[in-house]
């Protein structure tokens, strides 16, 4: 007997990359987001100096030929500070995305599948979803010490049940569907029916939804930083060089801008990444556009 007719297909495997290209303002925040990837990760090639490195006699000095980006109130090249600081703001994002989308996905799953734990799992979810996530993330952090375990542990807490009710509206519509049903009467286990058919269905928007996660962790982690209760001064961040670059940003203003800009460029390229994935990945929203054309 033949399961093959889902109505609910995964995406094809040439989707993600038809998104990039059918789309110009979607390939350009693609570009602009591998470069700042990049920037990232060959900070020290590029910039070729120490972030931390200590000038008193060069402090506030504004951009320049020397400075690109002027120094902070230690005489530290702001360029440097900020591309390094990348690095740490872009592992944050990364790990909180895809731990939220793991844990939220495992636990949705069981959830819209396993009909008596729905009405519990959901209230503990809306238990969670009640607690302002950077309250939490301040709490959490502030109690066990700033780190990029705890500080990547708090962002996901907030994150995971805007995963688990995602997958979870997913499960219920998908779990009746004739195939699902088909190898549930052929007595496939149930791990088994989660993962082949049912899991597949979720990918899209799962793939939709880790975009904008991860825009929102990295604000969370600048918001963190500038609050104070983020990672130590000596490691840089975009948090961190905000909130050092607040105290002198009357006299300084580039201590702000440069870390904001970068900061901001990020976020808008991802978020513009992932509204142009939904209307890709959508079939809903790719039915409207081709109707309307």
């Amino acid at each position: 007997m033949s399961i093959s007719g889902q109505t609910s297909a995964p995406p094809r495997r040439n989707a993600l990359l038809e998104a990039l290209t059918s789309n110009r303002v979607v390939l350009l925040s693609a570009l602009l987001l591998a470069a700042i990837v990049l920037s990232a990760i060959f900070a020290g090639a590029l910039t070729g100096t120490d972030p931390l490195l200590i000038r008193p006699r060069m402090r506030l000095r504004p951009p320049d030929g020397s400075f690109w980006f002027g120094t902070d109130a230690l005489g530290r090249d702001v360029f440097a500070l900020v591309l390094h600081g990348g690095k740490l703001s872009l592992l944050v994002g990364l790990f909180a995305a895809f731990a939220g989308a793991v844990i939220g996905t495992a636990i949705g799953l069981v959830t819209g599948y396993v009909r008596w734990l729905d009405p519990v799992v959901m209230r503990v979810m809306d238990g969670m979803m009640a607690i302002p996530g950077i309250l939490f993330a301040v709490a959490l952090v502030s109690l066990v010490g700033p780190s990029l375990v705890s500080i990547v542990a708090a962002i996901t807490f907030s994150e995971i049940p805007r995963v688990t009710r995602l997958v979870r509206s997913v499960v219920l519509s998908v779990r009746e569907e004739t195939y699902v049903r088909a190898a549930e009467g052929l007595g496939i286990p149930s791990a088994l029916v989660l993962t082949r058919h049912i899991l597949p269905s979720c990918i899209a928007p799962l793939i939709v939804q880790t975009t904008y996660m991860f825009a929102a962790a990295i604000l969370s982690e600048a918001v963190l930083g500038f609050l104070g209760v983020g990672f130590p001064p000596d490691i840089p961040s975009w948090g961190n060089v905000l909130a050092e670059g607040r105290a002198v940003f009357q006299r300084a203003p580039w201590t702000i801008i440069a870390p904001g800009l970068f900061l901001a460029m990020t976020v808008m390229a991802v978020n513009l990444l992932g509204d142009g994935l939904r209307d890709r990945l959508d079939p809903r929203l790719s039915r409207a556009a081709r109707v309307s054309s």
